[in-house]
């Protein structure tokens, strides 16, 4: 048995997962936040950026409630620039591209300085509940840690597979084991499971790019930030975006 109870554990620290646990922590709450592997907390998995068409508008409305990721944003962005500027104000989406290394480590950062959230390394299996209520997390040595409430952040994770070329094999992320477990015990208790498909483009050394033969695709000439706060400023010196295309 754990040693300690929580009012709130959450699974899973990717993007979701951070604010969730953040948002918790500043509320009050005892929270935990447990993840397979503390060394890739919020990474940033798929495109190395924040924001865009309707996500844009989501990221400056967390920042409002009190949330990390535009703040973060602000702070590792390579490149600002706003979207649908040809459409009506309503319709501008602010987007960055992000340094995806200090994104990562800067979440971290943001979150070991958090009051009240603790972090515990491992694989969760299972979720306990009695009487129709959560009462915990089972851990993949069999720990059970008691909460009032649980998060289930999970990403790609659960169950996930991975498919390359016609390789298939088990793994929530590139080099990342796949979380077993959590997804039996939902369905037994009469939630119905499903698969959607994501794509992640290759990793290209940019020493071996030939920029001149791309389209560039330059920051605003007048960057704004994600967040409302004092703490970030507007993006000073960008890095150019380019566009290939392939046959």
């Amino acid at each position: 048995m754990f040693p300690k109870e929580y009012d709130v554990i959450v699974v899973g620290a990717g993007h979701a997962g951070s604010e969730a646990a953040a948002a918790a922590a500043n509320m009050g709450s005892k929270t935990l936040l447990v993840t397979m592997n503390l060394q890739t907390i919020a990474q940033m998995s798929c495109n190395p950026a924040m924001g865009g068409i309707a996500k844009g508008q989501i990221v400056r409305e967390i920042d409002a409630l009190g949330g990390y990721s535009g703040i973060v944003s602000d702070k590792t962005a390579i490149q600002f620039k706003m979207l649908n500027k040809s459409k009506g104000p309503a319709m501008w989406s602010p987007r960055v591209q992000s340094d995806r290394m200090r994104f990562a480590e800067t979440w971290r950062i943001m979150l070991e300085q958090t009051p009240n959230l603790d972090f515990y390394q491992e694989m969760i299996s299972g979720i306990i509940v009695q009487n129709g209520r959560i009462k915990g997390v089972r851990t993949s040595l069999g720990l059970e840690i008691k909460a009032k409430s649980v998060v289930l952040t999970n990403g790609t994770f659960l169950n996930g597979l991975i498919h390359i070329g016609d390789k298939q094999f088990g793994g929530g992320r590139a080099g990342e084991k796949a979380s077993t477990g959590i997804t039996k015990d939902l369905i037994d208790l009469g939630f119905e499971a499903g698969r959607m498909k994501t794509g992640t483009p290759p990793r290209v050394d940019g020493r071996s790019l030939d920029f001149s033969k791309m389209i560039e695709q330059p920051g605003d000439d007048v960057p704004e930030k994600f967040s409302f706060s004092d703490e970030t400023a507007p993006l000073k010196n960008q890095r150019s975006c380019h566009m290939s295309y392939t046959s």
